[in-house]
């Protein structure tokens, strides 16, 4: 191990292969930035660059610094104008749009840039000391596991549900669950509830859904509540720096969610979204009570916890993909494209034959976490700026890079009519009071869901796999006390309050 991390250092320290670093966060950071070219997009495009660089090491250095460059840089987009373009960083915008709203745009953004180092530099760190051994971890989640997995993910709704609120986040995940059953099932490849439209084959696109929650409201919002651009305005953008007292808050929710982060990174499957809601429900959940009503306020809490667990997350995802073999999302689905390509077999025997690749992979992300936080910090002032125009100006903008963001997803027109549909329906639930989170969570999870419950079903002819497997039971009981814990926690307060009036 010692002769690998000489070798990877060796390698990730050649100036072409530090100017790759460099490279590959630049184009991450300002893709990310952009709703709809996530990074699935940009590695799909860079794939060909990286092959003509002839060097496998350099190749995968580059497009993994475009990798969790995006996933950095995916955070401003959500803060700034409630637009996230990347599914892992929609939490993000639970409490970074609040923020910047109030004219904490720059505190937001250094809370995300200095999580987004902080996990994705702890990640890098227990990537380099448990990759051996969480490989053969990752093996033994089979789809049963999965499927327990993703339940818990959806417990998660509790969490985002206000007071009083539980019902309507309920019914927001069902509606989420069933937008998710449009296009192709998993059991038979015959079109589900298509209405007979080609284009809905293969199902809703998430960058439509969520810009139809999160982006098109907003501007339809700002339209029909004129007041709230001039109440809200972000023109007195101050408090770039966070204080002494915000630090030591976010502190440990930063090393809690990194290490939570990056063990769920590594499960083949699971990834940053996963990881970004449920690092949001932990924290909110064991939070004391008068910080929980913070939370989907401007919590700083509930900014740092998606922020670091998406990045450590995104750190993970690279176990299974070096030592398995086994993409543990789309991202590094096409980094696997990209391996095979460059004639290099990923997998338990990539460390021995080509530790090279492996270690100056990992030793890149410290190089590459560095540099993100070099590159963002100086530049918070000047993005946080965007704000200073006035709201009734930023409507086009916002508007623009919606309608873009949903069409460059599917490169398809019907897009904009779903999109226009969907938000429409959005902004009439907001006026509601009905929260929009749930819906999303339950549409990005349900194909997944969905997908393992029907192999689980299959391989066990029916539901005895919930006692048969252990682990998978063991997820299911920590969902059900997820669910459990907020109900539990109001009634408690009733209780005590009851024994103060009774004391009186």
């Amino acid at each position: 191990m010692l002769d690998g991390i000489l070798v990877g250092l060796q390698t990730a320290f050649s100036i072409q292969n530090l100017l790759m670093v460099v490279g590959g966060c630049l184009i991450g950071t300002f893709i990310g930035m952009l709703p709809g070219l996530g990074p699935m997009s940009i590695i799909a495009i860079m794939i060909p660059v990286a092959i003509s660089l002839g060097d496998p090491a350099a190749a995968l250095i580059l497009l993994a610094g475009v990798y969790y460059g995006a996933i950095f840089g995916g955070s401003t987009s959500s803060i700034l104008l409630n637009a996230p373009g990347v599914a892992g960083t929609v939490a993000t915008s639970f409490d970074g749009y609040p923020m910047a709203r109030r004219g904490q745009a720059g505190k937001a953004l250094t809370i995300a840039a200095i999580a987004s180092f902080c996990g994705g530099t702890i990640g890098a760190v227990l990537l380099m000391i448990f990759a051996p051994a969480l490989s053969t971890v990752a093996l033994l989640f089979h789809s049963a596991e999965y499927f327990a997995l993703m339940v818990v993910g959806l417990s998660a709704i509790a969490a985002f549900a206000g007071s009083g609120k539980v019902a309507k986040a309920l019914m927001m995940t069902v509606l989420g669950l069933i937008m998710a059953t449009v296009g192709e099932g998993a059991l038979f490849n015959m079109p589900r509830f298509t209405m007979g439209l080609l284009d809905l084959q293969s199902g809703f696109g998430f960058i439509t859904l969520a810009m139809a929650m999160f982006a098109l409201p907003e501007a339809l919002f700002l339209v029909l509540k004129p007041s709230r651009s001039t109440q809200e305005s972000g023109g007195g953008i101050t408090g770039l720096r966070i204080s002494g007292q915000e630090a030591r808050r976010i502190a440990p929710v930063i090393g809690r969610q990194s290490i939570q982060g990056f063990f769920i990174g590594v499960l083949p499957g699971a990834g940053a979204t996963i990881a970004s809601f449920l690092g949001y429900a932990v924290e909110r959940n064991i939070a004391p009570k008068k910080e929980q009503e913070e939370f989907g306020k401007g919590s700083v809490k509930g900014l740092a916890a998606p922020e670091t667990a998406n990045n450590a997350a995104c750190t993970g995802s690279f176990v299974p993909l070096l030592t398995l073999g086994i993409p543990g999302s789309g991202t590094t689905a096409i980094l696997l494209g990209a391996l095979i390509a460059l004639n290099v077999t990923p997998g338990p025997r990539l460390m021995v034959d080509d530790p090279q690749i492996f270690w100056a992979v990992i030793i890149s992300m410290y190089i590459g976490n560095l540099i993100l936080l070099i590159l963002n910090l100086p530049l918070i002032p000047y993005i946080a700026k965007i704000l200073a125009v006035p709201r009734n100006f930023l409507i086009p903008f916002i508007l623009f890079f919606t309608l873009m963001g949903a069409y460059i997803g599917q490169n398809n027109a019907t897009e904009l009519l779903l999109l226009v549909g969907f938000g429409v329906c959005a902004t009439a639930l907001r006026f509601a009071d009905f929260p929009l989170a749930p819906l999303l969570i339950g549409f990005i999870l349900g194909g997944m869901l969905e997908d393992n419950f029907s192999r689980s079903m299959q391989l066990y002819d029916g539901i005895s796999f919930i006692w048969e497997r252990p682990m998978t039971l063991g997820l299911l009981v920590i969902a059900v006390l997820l669910v459990l814990l907020p109900s539990y926690r109001t009634w408690r307060a009733k209780a005590r309050q009851a024994g103060v009036a009774d004391g009186d």
